[in-house]
C-alpha cells in the first residue's frame, strides 16, 4: 500500500506552482542550491521514529533550531526563502523548506524527486543532537539515519551523494571547501572523487571516508560511482522518504 497524503486546496496546488518557479529563480540568481538542499535535510533529518517527534515540520524558522551547532548557517536559507513565505502564505513551512531541497537538485541537473503538500508547521523545534556530526564513522551514521529516522543503510550511501552540490565552510562546519569539482551541478561525481582518494582543494569528510571501510556502504559507492542513472533513480526515492519522514500514513 502507498502512502495517504492529506489533502490540498487547488489554491493551495497552484501556490506550491508558483513558488516553485520563485525558487528556481532564486537559487539560479543566488547560486544557493547547496544551502537549500541543506535547510531541506536538517529540517526532515531530525525526526525520530520511536517518540514521532521532529522531522519535516517547519520548525527550522525558529532561531532556537537555527542555533543548533549542525544548522550552522542555515539562517541564510531561511533569510532567503522568508520573503516566499510572505509571498505565498498558504503553503506552510514545512512545504516550504522541502520544496527548496527538491527545486534545488532539479535545477542542477539533478532527477526529479516527487513532491506532496500538506505538511503542517509544528510550534517547538526538536532537541539539539539528532543531525549526523561528520567527524564519526559507519556506526554512528547507523544510529543517526536507521535506529533514530528509520531509513535504510542504502538510504545512507544515496543522501550522502547529495554533497556533490554546495560546499563545508570553515566558519560553519570547521572544514572548508567542496567535495566535488563542480559543487553547482548534481551529478554522480561525489562518489568518483570519493574513490579515487583525497586531493588538493576538495574535502572529505570522516563520514565520507567511512562509507568506503564499510562493507556494505562501498559496494554501493562503487555502484553509483559507475552508473549514474542509477544513482539518480535510488537518489530520488531516499531524498523521498527523507522528506516525509513521520509525514503521511502508510
Amino acid at each position: 500500500m502507498g502512502k495517504s497524503y492529506p489533502t490540498v486546496s487547488e489554491d493551495y496546488k497552484v501556490a506550491v506552482e508558483k513558488c516553485t518557479r520563485k525558487i528556481r529563480g532564486l537559487i539560479t540568481s543566488k547560486g544557493c542550491s547547496g544551502i537549500m538542499l541543506r535547510v531541506a535535510w536538517h529540517s526532515a533529518g531530525t525526526y525520530d521514529v520511536k517518540t514521532k517527534t521532529g522531522g519535516p515540520f517547519g520548525t527550522m524558522r525558529y532561531e532556537a533550531e537555527q542555533s543548533h551547532s549542525a544548522n550552522s548557517g542555515l539562517e541564510i536559507a531561511v533569510s532567503l526563502l522568508e520573503p516566499l513565505k510572505e509571498q505565498f502564505p498558504i503553503i506552510s513551512y514545512g512545504d516550504l523548506y522541502q520544496l527548496a531541497g527538491v527545486v534545488a537538485v532539479q535545477v542542477t541537473g539533478g532527477p526529479d524527486v516527487p513532491f506532496h503538500p500538506g505538511r503542517e508547521d509544528k510550534g517547538e523545534p526538536p532537541k539539539e543532537g539528532r543531525l549526523p556530526d561528520a567527524e564519526q564513522g559507519s556506526d554512528h551514521l547507523r544510529d543517526v539515519f536507521v535506529k533514530t529516522m528509520g531509513l535504510s543503510d542504502k538510504d545512507i550511501v544515496v543522501l550522502s551523494g547529495g554533497h556533490t552540490l554546495g560546499s563545508c565552510h570553515k566558519d560553519r562546519s570547521g572544514y572548508e571547501g567542496p567535495w566535488t569539482r563542480n559543487p553547482c551541478i548534481f551529478d554522480n561525481s561525489y562518489f568518483k572523487e570519493l574513490l579515487s582518494g583525497e586531493k588538493e582543494g576538495l574535502i572529505q569528510l570522516p563520514t565520507d571516508k567511512s562509507l568506503l571501510k564499510d562493507p556494505v556502504f562501498r559496494p554501493l559507492v562503487e555502484k553509483y560511482a559507475a552508473d549514474e542513472d542509477a544513482f539518480f533513480a535510488d537518489y530520488a526515492v531516499s531524498h523521498m522518504k527523507l522528506s516525509e519522514l513521520g509525514f503521511a500514513e502508510a
